[in-house]
C-alpha cells in the first residue's frame, strides 16, 4: 500500500501530470483538497472512497490513511500546484513514517508557473534575474529568522509571493527601496480557473488596481523587471558561434 501525494496543478484538470492522472483513476481511495482542487480533475476515477479533506483535520486525515492501509489499497492523495510547496504534507509525511507507510510524491504544475504562463512572461532573464524567490507573506505563520519580505527584496530578484493579496499596500511598502516604484508588478487571481483574473501595473499603481478588481485570496503576486521583458542580452545557448555538445 502507498499514498501518493498528487500535484493537481493550479486548477486547469489538463495540466495535471500523466502519471498523477493515472494514479487518480486507479486507487481505490480518493483524499483530495477540494477547496483548491476542481473536481474535474478526479474525473474517471474509479475510486471507491472519495473524500475531501477540506471538511478534516490532520487527525482525521490520517485515520483515513490508516484505514486504507489496513485494508491494503493505494491512497491518491490530491494537493493543488505542487505539493512539496506550501501543501501541508510534512506533518502527514511525519505522521505516515511513525506509522511505517510508505509514501510517494508525484510533483505537479506550480501556480508560478501558470501565471507566469498566463502573463507571457520569462522569470530569468539575462542582465535582469537569474533567481526566483518563492515567499509567502507572514500572517498567522511566522517567517523565519532573515527570511521576512524586506529581507528577501534586498536580492531584487523576480519574486513570487504566495498569501499576501489582502496585505498588499504593506508588501509594497518593503518592497519599494529595493525594487523601485517603477518596477513592474502582476497580481493573478485564481491562475487557469475559468474565472481567472489578473492585473499589472508598477509598485506605484498596481494598489488602487487590485482594489477595483476586488481580489482577496487565492491571488499570487509575481513583481520583477522580468516582467516588462526588455533590456535583456540574448543566451549563449541559442547565439550563432556559441559551440556545445549539440552544436559543435
Amino acid at each position: 500500500m502507498t499514498v501518493y501525494f498528487i500535484g493537481a496543478g493550479p486548477g486547469d484538470p489538463e495540466l495535471i501530470t500523466v502519471k498523477g492522472q493515472r494514479l487518480i483513476r486507479d486507487c481505490p481511495v480518493i483524499i483530495y483538497a477540494g477547496s483548491l482542487v476542481p473536481e474535474a480533475v478526479l474525473a474517471g476515477h474509479r475510486a471507491t472512497q472519495v473524500v475531501n479533506s477540506a471538511e478534516l483535520h490532520l487527525e482525521q486525515i490520517i485515520d483515513l490513511i490508516q484505514a486504507a492501509d489496513a485494508r491494503g489499497q493505494d491512497v491518491a492523495r490530491v494537493h493543488s500546484g505542487d505539493p512539496s510547496l506550501y501543501g501541508a504534507i510534512g506533518e502527514q509525511i511525519r505522521h505516515l513514517r511513525e506509522l511505517g507507510i510508505a509514501y510517494e510524491i508525484i510533483p505537479g504544475v506550480t501556480a508560478t508557473a501558470a501565471c507566469a504562463a498566463l502573463l507571457g512572461a520569462e522569470l530569468t532573464l539575462p542582465d535582469i534575474s537569474q533567481s526566483v524567490i518563492l515567499t509567502r507573506y507572514a500572517d498567522k505563520t511566522a517567517m523565519p529568522p532573515g527570511e521576512e519580505l524586506a529581507s528577501l527584496a534586498r536580492h531584487k530578484a523576480t519574486m513570487a509571493i504566495h498569501l499576501g493579496v489582502n496585505h498588499l499596500a504593506r508588501i509594497i511598502t518593503e518592497l519599494l527601496p529595493h525594487y523601485g516604484a517603477d518596477c513592474p508588478i502582476a497580481v493573478i487571481h485564481r491562475a487557469t480557473w475559468p474565472d481567472q483574473d489578473w492585473v499589472r501595473g508598477t509598485l506605484e499603481d498596481i494598489l488602487p488596481k487590485v482594489e477595483a478588481k476586488g481580489f482577496r485570496r487565492t491571488a499570487l503576486i509575481l513583481v520583477g523587471r522580468v516582467l516588462a521583458g526588455e533590456h535583456f542580452s540574448e543566451s549563449s545557448l541559442y547565439r550563432a558561434g556559441h559551440a556545445h555538445l549539440y552544436r559543435p
